[in-house]
C-alpha cells in the first residue's frame, strides 16, 4: 500500500504507517495511493478522480475545509478527522489568549523590548480580569466546551453560548445558556471566542453589523479559521474602539505576517494557528489519524468518519 504524507505528524505516528505501507510525498503517482494523511493541504475533485486506488483521507486535526467532501462522498472516498484530540490543546490557547489580549500582554512586551515605559503600571495598559466574566462561545463543540469548563471552574465565568447545532438540553447540561440570536448573546459578552468550522455559512459569521452589538470593551478570540471573522471589518472595529481587543490563531492567509494591517494595532495578538501545536496534542492527533487510515485500508471500522 502507499499512503501520502508531506506534513510533520509525530514520529511515532510515521513508524506506525510505514510498517504497513510505503510513505510518498509527491503527487507523482497519484494513482497508486491507497490513502492520503494531510494537515492543511488541498484534495480537489480532479485528484480523487484521478487517484483511482484511494479509499481513505485521514485529517490530521478537526476542520475538513481543504478536502472536497461532496467529491468523497460521491467516489465512495471515507474521510475521517480527530475531532477530540486536539480538544484541550486549543481550549487552553483560548483562554491563554484572553489573557494575553484582556490584559495587553503582546503591547507590553512588544514596547518593553523596544523603547520601553516611562513608569510602572502605565495607566495607558489597564487591563481586564477574567473573574467572573461572561464567556459568549460562538459554537458549543467540544473545544468551546472544554475552554467553558476551564473559564468557569478556574474564572468562575458565566458561560452563553450560540449554535444552531446544539440542543438548549445540551447546553445547559454544560452550564451554558444558549440564544437563538447571535447578536443577543454578543451583547451580554465581555469575551467572545469562536470555535466553528468554516462554511458557507459560518464564512463572514462576524461581520461590521455584528461589532456594533458588542460591548465597547468586549475582547474576542478567533482559534477557528480564517474567514470566519471579516478581517477587514475587524481592523475597523479595533481601531476604532468598537471592541477592546482582539487575538487571532487563524487568518485567511497563513501563515500571517506583518502585511496583514492587524497587525499594526496595538490592541491585537497574532498567533501562527497554533491551537493544536503541543507534544500532548500532536501525539494524539498523529497516533490517531494513523492507526484510523489503516483500519479503513485492512477493513475495520473507524470512529471518526465525516463521510
Amino acid at each position: 500500500m502507499k499512503i501520502y504524507l508531506s506534513e510533520y505528524i509525530c514520529p511515532k505516528a510515521v513508524e506506525t504507517l510505514k510498517e504497513k505501507a510505503e510513505i510518498v510525498d509527491t503527487w507523482d503517482h497519484l494513482e497508486e495511493l491507497d490513502a492520503i494523511v494531510l494537515r492543511n493541504v488541498d484534495v480537489t475533485r480532479e485528484m480523487m478522480e484521478r487517484a483511482k486506488k484511494l479509499k481513505v483521507i485521514g485529517k490530521h486535526g478537526v476542520g475538513c475545509n481543504t478536502i472536497d467532501l461532496e467529491a468523497a462522498k460521491e467516489l465512495g472516498i471515507t474521510v475521517l478527522n480527530t475531532p477530540k484530540a486536539n480538544t484541550n490543546s486549543v481550549a487552553e490557547l483560548i483562554v491563554g489568549l484572553m489573557l494575553a489580549a484582556g490584559r495587553n500582554i503582546n503591547h507590553c512586551d512588544r514596547v518593553t523590548r523596544k523603547e520601553g515605559f516611562t513608569r510602572i503600571a502605565p495607566p495607558e495598559v489597564s487591563g481586564l480580569e477574567l473573574e467572573g466574566k461572561t464567556i459568549g462561545l460562538v459554537g458549543m463543540g467540544n473545544i468551546a466546551r472544554r475552554a467553558g469548563e476551564i473559564l468557569k471552574g478556574g474564572f468562575s465565568a458565566k458561560l452563553a453560548g450560540y449554535d444552531p447545532y446544539c440542543s438548549k438540553e445540551l447546553a445547559e447540561k454544560h452550564g451554558i445558556q444558549k440564544y437563538e440570536r447571535l447578536n443577543d448573546m454578543l451583547e451580554i459578552s465581555d469575551f467572545v471566542t469562536i470555535s466553528v468550522p468554516l462554511t458557507p455559512s459560518t464564512r463572514d459569521l462576524i461581520t461590521a453589523e455584528n461589532f456594533s452589538h458588542f460591548k465597547k470593551d468586549a475582547v474576542l478570540i478567533n482559534t477557528a479559521r480564517g474567514g470566519i471573522v471579516n478581517e477587514d471589518d475587524l481592523y475597523e472595529a479595533l481601531k476604532n474602539k468598537v471592541i477592546r481587543a482582539a487575538a487571532c490563531d487563524a487568518f485567511v492567509e497563513e501563515p500571517p505576517n506583518g502585511k496583514n494591517k492587524l497587525m499594526s494595532l496595538d490592541n491585537f495578538c497574532a498567533t501562527p494557528h497554533i491551537g493544536a501545536d503541543t507534544d500532548e496534542a500532536l501525539q494524539r492527533m498523529g497516533m490517531e489519524v494513523a492507526e484510523e487510515v489503516l483500519n479503513v485500508l485492512e477493513g475495520r471500522e473507524t470512529k471518526y468518519r465525516v463521510v
